[in-house]
């Protein structure tokens, strides 16, 4: 079903299209590896979807092209179809999820095409699509499940081999599994001891449970920042190419995301939405086996809605143990709080709220829980926190 050629000869086209993004080292990931970062968030339309959708485009025939494109997407897919269709001078409808960003909606619309917002997720908007293909006469350009699709975001795995040489591993982020089907048989081919390594969100897990069946999973319902990667089944042709291909998917939960777009922003300068950091997140965190090893992650996207950004660091510092919330149960007398800050404050950590809720379950009548929001340096500096109270006679509830 793919070859390799095609590969090359999607590379061919794109090139006058795209950008061969870069390739950066990033030590602090993962101190333990040696890892680098592909940053399709940096390439045209902010996601490496701009590949497939624009080498799928170029190889349609005059006719399907006189019908104009349609197309299903969380966001990004949807840019790359209408930059693509767009510079071919086709008319393009793209059908999305309702929730998605509104930032992927109008940047859909600005790159020339018509939207259509469907009630629900990517797999809702989907069928939506097919319907208007069938009623309307709209050529398809499906998101992940096509050979032209997974040739052109493989050209990311013909790139790598020219970028970083002598790569023990790469880890892909995974929705319906176009960036790793392509990825992966693109470096097996050309290297098959290239370890490559997929990731998913736990709350969007479809290509993780059908490979743990041996068959395609439809997951009866997903939830999860990463919009991007949020499909509730897989495709025909990545289910296979991901059980041939692929050495393993992993999943990491919404915390680890939300802790990997902000390593990514404050200590590589780097924004990345959420389907783009679990590969990040993957390494940090430990989920795949490349302790000791050059590993590369692919941060596939950079498309985040800014409304939603500061609840995403919000969450990154509290995982990162750069915030601590400790609810104290405590006498309810004059000069308890005084003592609480003093531990606090001694222990180097910097009050930013603080709650004072008498009406809560505690076990004594005249006790109140305080429950204290601070700034800190990692978990670990949240546990001295913790010990220095409990050493001063607080109990920690």
């Amino acid at each position: 079903m793919l070859k390799l050629d095609n590969f090359y000869k999607a590379r061919y086209e794109l090139s006058k299209v795209i950008r061969q993004t870069e390739v950066v080292q990033a030590p602090q990931v993962n101190p333990e590896c040696d890892v680098y970062l592909k940053l399709e968030c940096l390439q045209r339309t902010g996601s490496f979807k701009v590949r497939g959708a624009c080498y799928k485009i170029s190889q349609l025939s005059d006719e399907e092209k006189a019908h104009g494109v349609i197309a299903c997407s969380a966001g990004n897919h949807a840019q790359g179809v209408a930059l693509g269709a767009t510079a071919h001078g086709i008319k393009s409808l793209i059908c999305l999820p309702a929730g998605a960003p509104i930032s992927k909606v109008e940047a859909t619309k600005g790159y020339g095409a018509d939207v259509c917002l469907v009630p629900g997720v990517y797999d809702d908007a989907y069928q939506k699509a097919i319907e208007l293909r069938d009623e309307k006469g709209y050529t398809f350009v499906h998101p992940f499940d096509d050979p032209n699709v997974i040739a052109g975001q493989g050209t990311i795995g013909l790139e790598l081999i020219d970028q970083v040489k002598d790569m023990d591993a790469v880890v892909v982020p995974v929705g319906g599994g176009g960036l790793i089907s392509g990825v992966a048989f693109a470096l097996k081919t050309l290297n098959p001891h290239i370890k490559v390594y997929g990731v998913q969100a736990a709350g969007a897990a479809s290509m993780v449970q059908s490979l743990h069946v041996h068959k395609r999973e439809c997951l009866s319902s997903v939830s999860t920042i990463a919009d991007g990667i949020c499909v509730k089944e897989p495709g025909e042709l990545t289910y296979e190419i991901c059980s041939k291909y692929v050495d393993d998917i992993v999943t990491v939960s919404e915390d680890e995301i939300c802790a990997a777009i902000l390593q990514l922003l404050e200590k590589e300068k780097v924004v990345a939405e959420g389907a783009g950091a679990t590969s990040v997140a993957a390494v940090m965190f430990n989920k795949v086996p490349v302790k000791g090893k050059k590993v590369v992650c692919i941060v596939s996207g950079g498309n985040i809605d800014v409304t939603i950004l500061n609840r995403v660091v919000e969450r990154g510092l509290a995982k990162s143990g750069r915030i601590a919330i400790i609810n104290v149960e405590l006498d309810d007398k004059p000069g308890k709080l005084v003592e609480v800050a003093s531990v606090i404050a001694k222990a180097g950590a910097n009050i930013t709220n603080v709650y004072h809720d008498r009406n809560s379950d505690s076990e004594k009548v005249n006790s109140c829980i305080l429950r204290v929001i601070c700034e800190t340096r990692n978990q670990e500096h949240v546990a001295a926190i913790n010990n220095a109270l409990r050493e001063s006679g607080f109990k920690l509830v």
